[in-house]
C-alpha cells in the first residue's frame, strides 16, 4: 500500500508522522520505503542522520534523468538507500528538487513518480511519501502515485480553515488523474486534551462527518529528542506514550 502524508500548511508534523509510521511498519516486519519529496529533506535527515548530506542518487536524480534521454537510465532501485533500521529504506530528498520543479512541470512529468514506484512494486509492502507544504508538482505527483492520503491536523484554527480546500484538491486529483486515491483519514497531531480549543476543533470536525482517526498524537518534548538523535520513537523509547500512540495509529491503517 502506498500512502502520502499531505497538508499544504507547514509545521503540522508531516515528516514526523511519515517516518514514525514507516519505522513501525518496518519494525512489524513489512518491507517499507519512505520517499522524501520535500526539498528541505526533514525525513531524509530523520532517518539517515549525519549521512543524509552525503547521499548520492537522490529522488532529485530520479526526476532529473526523466528530462534527458539516456540509453541506459538508472533503475528506480538505484535511488533507494538503506537506513540504519532493518526493513526500512528511503529515497532521499535533495535541495535540487526546487530548481527542477519548473522544468518537470513544463515537460509534464507528473506521472514519473507513479511509474517509478510501479517498477519496484514487488520489492516493498508499504510506501510512505513525505511532501512539501504546498500543492505543487511534487505533491500532485505523490497524490497521483498513491492509493491513500493521510492529512495531519494540528488543532489550530488556521489548519481547520485550510482543511476544506485541501480535501477539495485531493478530490480533484482523484477525479482527474487517480481514481484509486482515497483520503484514509485525518491525523490529529500535537493534541492537548486539557486545552479547550483542541477539544472544540476536533469535536466540530467529527460532527461534520470528516474521517478522523481514533488515535490522537500527543504533544511531547520527546519527539524533539527523537529528531535530534535521528531515531524514530519506536527505536528511541518504545514504551513512551507517544510511541504507543504511533503504534495504535499504525494499527488503524492495517485494520
Amino acid at each position: 500500500m502506498r500512502r502520502v502524508v499531505f497538508n499544504q500548511k507547514g509545521g503540522v508534523g508531516k515528516s514526523t508522522i511519515t517516518c514514525n509510521l514507516a519505522a513501525i511498519s518496518a519494525h512489524n516486519g513489512l518491507r517499507t520505503l519512505v520517499v522524501d519529496l520535500d526539498p528541505q529533506g526533514n525525513s531524509t535527515h530523520y532517518l539517515l542522520g549525519d549521512s543524509a548530506d552525503d547521499a548520492e542518487n537522490t529522488v532529485a536524480g530520479l526526476f532529473e534523468q526523466s528530462l534527458n534521454f539516456k540509453f541506459n537510465p538508472k533503475k528506480t532501485a538505484d535511488f533507494i538507500h538503506a537506513t540504519p533500521y532493518s526493513g526500512l529504506a528511503i529515497m532521499p530528498s535533495h535541495p535540487d528538487l526546487g530548481d527542477l520543479q519548473s522544468k518537470l512541470e513544463s515537460r509534464y512529468k507528473i506521472f514519473k513518480l507513479r511509474e517509478a514506484l510501479d517498477e519496484i512494486a514487488d520489492d516493498f509492502d508499504a510506501v510512505f511519501i513525505d511532501t512539501p507544504p504546498a500543492l505543487n508538482f511534487y505533491t500532485r505527483s505523490a497524490l497521483i502515485a498513491t492509493q491513500r492520503c493521510l492529512i495531519p491536523f494540528d488543532c489550530d484554527d488556521f489548519s481547520r480553515r485550510a482543511l476544506y480546500a485541501l480535501l477539495d484538491n485531493v478530490q480533484e486529483i482523484k477525479a482527474d488523474h487517480n481514481r484509486d486515491l482515497q483520503v484514509e483519514g485525518i491525523v490529529v497531531n500535537q493534541f492537548q486534551p486539557r486545552a479547550s480549543l483542541p477539544q472544540k476543533l476536533v469535536q466540530e470536525l467529527i460532527a461534520e462527518g470528516l474521517p478522523l482517526f481514533k488515535t490522537y498524537l500527543s504533544s511531547s518534548i520527546r519527539i524533539r529528542e527523537s529528531h535530534e538523535q535521528a531515531k524514530p520513537m519506536i527505536h528511541l523509547d518504545p514504551k513512551h506514550k507517544l510511541t504507543q500512540e504511533f503504534v495504535a495509529l499504525h494499527a488503524e491503517l492495517q485494520a
